[in-house]
């Protein structure tokens, strides 16, 4: 199912830990960008479900269409519900953050679809399909998730206080 909410997960780990090097609104953008393929897919049955977007490949170039076009959509949406503390997104910023974006989907995709071909065209064949089970892979996100939420909570807190 296009646009799951579990890629994010590790974005937050990521943000606690490198909160003005990491973008998590540019990282957000990079997956919805990732799954507008396979979602053409769905609503016209034509063509390959995880196809060329699901690639190395396909992640470098839709990551950089994701920053270009991410660092100004998450620069106006910080703009409009008044999160200056976060603005100007840097340049690198929004490369590094959409690339993370972009080649972690097509790793945490590849483990749990078999027709995720990561290294297509260069040669066919999924190595990391089931290096884990979905059902630990969704709690290794959903547990990224928490702990990552954490520790941004207590980090701004405690950047409030002094």
């Amino acid at each position: 199912m296009p646009f799951t909410p579990l890629h994010m997960g590790p974005a937050l780990v990521l943000k606690s830990a490198a909160s003005a090097s990491f973008s998590l609104t540019v990282f957000g953008w990079s997956q919805i960008v990732m799954d507008i393929q396979p979602l053409v897919v769905m609503l016209t049955d034509s063509g390959e479900l995880h196809g060329w977007s699901h690639t190395i490949l396909g992640a470098t170039l839709l990551g950089l269409l994701s920053a270009i076009t991410g660092k100004y959509l998450s620069e106006s949406g910080l703009s409009i519900i008044r999160w200056q503390r976060f603005l100007p997104i840097k340049w690198k910023t929004a490369y590094l953050s959409s690339f993370l974006g972009t080649y972690s989907h097509v790793f945490i995709d590849a483990i749990m679809h078999v027709d995720v071909l990561p290294f297509s065209p260069l040669f066919d064949g999924n190595p990391f399909h089931g290096m884990v089970s979905i059902a630990a892979l969704q709690q290794i996100c959903i547990a990224s998730a928490v702990i990552g939420g954490i520790l941004c909570v207590a980090r701004d807190s405690k950047s409030k206080k002094a």
